[in-house]
């Protein structure tokens, strides 16, 4: 049952990761917004994504995980039921930074669920939970694109209440307490937070965060402004970059058992500098969709199973060194959406060069790998 909660409120969380990215065309033209606000837009739901996880740590070492997985999902619902009501521009500001930190809560208290329900295995498990946030974000661009005929309203609303199913399974499980060992102690933080490797993991993170989640939020609007039309653009979001998560999670659980995990985390960073870098290139939505896919089994174990690595390095106050590790990663999402907003301007046609923030950003994740490697020996 506590696999099973875990597995809900992840399978939420990939929908309303790739939710930004999904309805932001529609909201650019109804509002008249230009890829500066987009790009304000992105950095405003990671700033909620940013500070949900880093204060959420020492509630769930504390209070149990069952509190914040309810308290983030309970967000979730609110901001998608108001966000089709919303007049403008400030208003939707503040329903993606209500939607961030909802989703922050959400993804942190997940992982150290499983991360604590299964230490033995704890690569493989968090790898099995997190393919179905791959299942959740192929979902939605799919929905979008061939069931609601780009109708944002309705997927809103549904997606909403699937978030209010997935409450209502979080409050009637049974889920344990914290334990004296994971508790948060003011006194013993900087001891267990104040490690090096804990900070380069952090910035591993907070690469690889760029990257994924530029993805969600830019690539349909790249690909429209290289002439691919939206539908399909949505579909190689969804039957791509999803769906490569998907099975790349599902075949990386084998490899697990015998390939330690900083290796997988190595190869799929090299393969995501080279796939990223040559989707880019490409016009033709055939190919397009090849080379997204690609790039989604290259990122599919790099997020669970560098969360692993953080459960297995900080056995004391698992929480909080996990919500510290994906604070980082929501950084680069903030950070990552501002650049690439500034270099794209007013002109979509800019995305392309702008987006190549994502390849620089595989290959400094390279050379960290090897610096954590090091570190862990």
């Amino acid at each position: 049952m506590l696999i099973l909660a875990a597995i809900v409120a992840i399978f939420i969380y990939g929908m309303i990761a790739a939710m930004l990215g999904t309805i932001l065309p529609d909201l650019s033209d109804r509002f008249h917004l230009t890829p500066s606000q987009n790009g304000t837009i992105a950095f405003v739901q990671a700033l909620g994504l940013i500070l949900a996880s880093l204060a959420v740590g020492p509630l769930l070492d504390n209070e149990g995980k069952k509190i914040g997985l309810i308290l983030g999902l309970a967000l979730i619902s609110i901001a998608l039921f108001a966000l089709p009501r919303s007049p403008g521009f400030r208003s939707i500001l503040f329903l993606l930074f209500l939607l961030g930190v909802g989703g922050g809560i959400v993804v942190t208290g997940a992982n150290a669920l499983v991360s604590d329900v299964s230490p033995t295995h704890r690569a493989t498990a968090l790898n099995l939970v997190n393919l179905f946030f791959g299942l959740g974000a192929l979902a939605t661009p799919f929905i979008a694109a061939n069931l609601f005929r780009r109708n944002w309203v309705r997927l809103c609303y549904t997606i909403a209440s699937l978030t209010v199913v997935t409450l209502a399974i979080q409050a009637f499980t049974s889920m344990p307490g914290p334990t004296g060992a994971g508790r948060f102690v003011l006194a013993d933080a900087t001891s267990v937070l104040g490690r090096p490797l804990l900070f380069l993991i952090g910035l591993f993170l907070f690469l690889y965060i760029s990257c994924e989640v530029g993805i969600w939020n830019w690539l349909p609007r790249h690909l429209i402004a290289q002439g691919i039309p939206e539908s399909r653009a949505l579909n190689i979001l969804s039957l791509g970059f999803a769906l490569g998560l998907l099975i790349g999670r599902a075949g990386i659980l084998p490899v697990l058992i015998r390939v330690p995990a900083i290796t997988v985390t190595l190869v799929g960073s090299v393969a995501m500098a080279v796939t990223t870098f040559l989707m880019l290139l490409t016009k033709r939505p055939a190919v397009a969709l090849v080379l997204v896919f690609l790039a989604g089994i290259s990122m599919a174990p790099v997020f669970p199973t560098t969360l692993a690595i953080v459960g297995d390095a900080f056995p004391r106050m698992t929480g909080s060194a996990i919500g510290f590790v994906i604070t980082c990663g929501w950084t680069g999402l903030a950070v990552s959406s501002r650049i690439i907003g500034v270099i794209a301007g007013g002109d979509p046609r800019r995305l392309k060069k702008a987006l190549l923030v994502i390849p620089g950003s595989a290959v400094l994740m390279v050379g960290l790998d090897l610096a954590i490697q090091s570190m862990l020996r």
